[in-house]
């Protein structure tokens, strides 16, 4: 955090990660490995581009064993930084960092009890880091983050709130603000914070007009990146912004990625459906994206919205049964809260 060349490299590395330029990531991560072979940070970048270049990582064996790996050797080596200083900030943040990225990748592969163990871990850390933001803008996000969801998460899930003694109290509003802080402030978490905070506008927060604020930044910033392209047009096909969505959807077809196809089908879907007022086409598109395999953490909701479409243009013609079985399909996977309300509203 004290050197400021070192800054400019680790910004420009992560900005070749997020935009798909990975040779040029490489150049960079072994410039800074070899100014810093003690610090974590080389490995820290080298993990962040094995979840990006894999997308989704989960479902490349040989990737997610890399990726373990990498992330093991940053622990330690952000460990013996911790050691000799246990205030050390940069120490905190990368602590905190490794055991997120175990936590998020027990948790895509479905390994509850795994990733449990990891976000104990990290907890510590974040609530470290929230004494620590003025040292490293990164914490915002993690700050804000956590103040968000531990107020949000149980009221979504009820069953929880016998348990969340256990944590600090948050604030919904001051997370969204902290968050936002992070878009702004933050080095290594900045486009992570872009992501994320667009994601629970539109998911939890029935706001996809702000979310594109946010979206639009990683569209322009990694115009090759496929998940910041879903996410941009998905923020605009939610705000009611058809015309601007249509080249982004059109843009998501030339994209080579596996998360992609369900995405393109579905948007094409919504764009006959909404702007275009065409059933038929539309009822083509859904089905086809329905056909496709969904991936829980990146286009599962896409599967609800496809299940949605079809909902409404059954309603439409009025088949009043097949609608309620479109949209019990859609709440049996989506978790937006827009579509919720939608598909309970359906008599």
């Amino acid at each position: 955090m004290s050197d400021p060349v070192a800054q400019q490299t680790i910004v420009k590395a992560l900005d070749d990660i997020y935009n798909l330029e990975f040779a040029e990531a490489d150049d960079l991560i072994r410039q800074l490995q070899t100014r810093y072979p003690q610090h974590p940070i080389a490995f820290i970048l080298r993990a962040t581009q094995l979840d990006i270049q894999n997308l989704p990582l989960v479902e490349n064996k040989a990737a997610t064993a890399q990726f373990e790996q990498t992330v093991g050797q940053a622990l330690q080596l952000s460990k013996r930084m911790l050691a000799k200083n246990e205030e050390d900030p940069e120490a905190v943040f990368f602590m905190l960092t490794c055991h997120s990225y175990m936590a998020a990748l027990y948790n895509n592969q479905g390994e509850s009890l795994k990733a449990v163990g990891e976000s104990k871990k990290a907890y510590n850390y974040l609530r470290d880091g929230i004494k620590l933001m003025d040292k490293n803008p990164d914490f915002y996000f993690t700050t804000g983050l956590y103040n968000y969801y531990v107020e949000r998460y149980p009221i979504d899930h009820p069953i929880v709130k016998p348990f969340m003694f256990f944590f600090a109290d948050g604030d919904i509003a001051l997370g969204i603000k902290q968050m936002d802080t992070s878009t702004r402030k933050a080095i290594f978490m900045r486009p992570v914070a872009n992501y994320y905070l667009a994601h629970l506008l539109m998911k939890h927060e029935t706001n996809p007009a702000r979310a594109t604020i946010y979206t639009k930044y990683l569209v322009d910033k990694y115009p090759n990146n496929p998940l910041f392209a879903m996410t941009y047009a998905e923020s605009l096909l939610l705000s009611g912004r058809y015309a601007e969505a249509r080249p982004y959807v059109q843009r998501l077809k030339q994209m080579p990625n596996k998360l992609v196809p369900l995405a393109f089908n579905t948007f094409t879907g919504m764009l006959a459906e909404l702007a275009d007022k065409d059933d038929k086409e539309a009822t083509e598109a859904y089905q086809t994206a329905l056909k496709l395999p969904s991936n829980d953490a990146y286009t599962k909701e896409y599967r609800a919205f496809a299940y949605a479409g079809l909902a409404r243009i059954a309603a439409r013609a009025n088949d009043r049964n097949q609608a309620r079985v479109y949209y019990k399909k859609a709440l049996a996977v989506g978790e937006y809260k827009s579509l919720i309300r939608e598909a309970k509203a359906y008599k």
